[in-house]
């Protein structure tokens, strides 16, 4: 018998994405496995159970029904208790899991039995390039939070000539120049804002530079393994600081993008940093789900400080839920293929990097040692 392949309606608030859609369900179903899609569950990004259909999936009604005979749950959010509860032995699990922020569910993944996957622990080299869920989602990011600016902005972003005289360009300062950083310096840029751009990591400034943006550079090289970025030392943060510190104050619009897989967000702008910021500035805090880069971001509000307006948004992915669902989708299909084709239950290959380093729990075991004593030291 194939292997079943559950999509159910996402529950966490505010979520409209979709784990797969119609387009890529016929993709899977190529490979010789069954999909089955809770009622509704594409709703959010607009995509009806009829074109589900159309695609090869069968509509299931409930997520109890749709859980006990699947093999393979796709999701995009961390399963909630509730859900976790209804999972059975042997049930293998993939989706975001932002294991640091649910020690809890990550116990009860265990506890249950699951192979859960993290979809964000991929691992970023050449041949995963096509599963990479931070890239994708991170592009949808960085142009959204570009679009919240100019929303916010009190100042036009372009230069303007008009019978009144000359509007001078905005200028937009980027902090953090991976996926999210770099769509969000071509959007501004393609906005008409006069754009600078931070990384700790040297090897960006070409990137940077590329778009048309002004790279400020710190004498310091924070690249860490995969491309990301390593935690400072105190030292390094104090240059760092003594750097942004009259970009910030410069700039009309600062949009911050910087963050450490698996670890809070690093604070980039402090409370001084806002307030020494002309009034109608703007902030916008696109790491505010791992606390923010800014010490006054208050996660899902929008605040304002001494003229300052600063919004730290959540879930900015969903806002575009078509295309974001879109580039998920094709990520989970090309993780589902790791998983066997035309087998009747899930493969899995330890020697293959990608599996054996997004893996959090099997066998009722919590495999990535630091997710394994973060979870064990909340239980002591």
């Amino acid at each position: 018998m194939p292997i079943r392949v559950a999509v159910p309606k996402e529950r966490s608030p505010g979520e409209k994405r979709v784990a797969l859609v119609p387009e890529t369900v016929a993709r899977v179903v190529k490979l010789g496995f069954e999909v089955e899609v809770e009622q509704g569950a594409g709703a959010g990004a607009y995509y009806s159970d009829e074109a589900f259909r159309a695609a090869g999936a069968a509509i299931i009604e409930g997520a109890a029904a749709l859980y006990e005979q699947a093999d393979i749950v796709c999701k995009v959010q961390p399963p909630d208790e509730n859900e976790v509860a209804l999972f059975h032995q042997g049930l293998v699990s993939i989706s975001l899991l932002n294991s640091y922020r649910h020690p809890d569910i990550i116990r009860q993944l265990q506890h249950r039995g699951v192979s859960s996957f993290a979809m964000e622990l991929v691992p970023r080299i050449t041949r995963a390039q096509a599963m990479d869920v931070l890239s994708s989602q991170a592009t949808v990011m960085g142009y959204q939070g570009v679009l919240m600016a100019a929303e916010l902005c009190n100042r036009f972003f372009p230069m303007l000539t008009t019978a009144a005289g000359t509007i001078r360009p905005a200028k937009v300062l980027i902090l953090g120049a991976g996926v999210a950083g770099l769509q969000a310096i071509a959007t501004a840029r393609r906005l008409g804002a006069v754009v600078q751009a931070y990384d700790v990591r040297r090897a960006a400034r070409e990137q940077v530079e590329s778009l048309g943006a002004k790279f400020l550079q710190v004498e310091l090289d924070a690249e860490a393994e995969g491309g990301y970025a390593r935690a400072l030392s105190e030292e390094e943060k104090q240059r760092e600081q003594a750097l942004l510190w009259r970009s910030v104050e410069e700039a009309d619009v600062v949009i911050s993008t910087a963050q450490i897989p698996g670890r809070e967000a690093p604070r980039l702008i402090s409370t001084r940093m806002a307030e020494a910021m002309k009034p109608g500035a703007v902030i916008i805090d696109l790491a505010a789900e791992s606390g923010g880069n800014c010490e006054l971001t208050v996660p899902g509000e929008q605040t304002e400080h001494q003229g300052v307006m600063i919004w730290g948004p959540l879930n900015v992915a969903s806002r575009l839920a078509i295309h974001a669902s879109e580039m998920y989708a094709k990520n989970i299909y090309n993780f589902l293929a790791l998983l066997g084709r035309e087998t009747e239950a899930p493969v899995f290959d330890w020697e293959d990097e990608i599996l054996a380093d997004s893996v959090v729990t099997h066998g009722g075991e919590i495999k990535q040692q630091a997710i394994r004593e973060l979870v064990e030291g909340q239980q002591s």
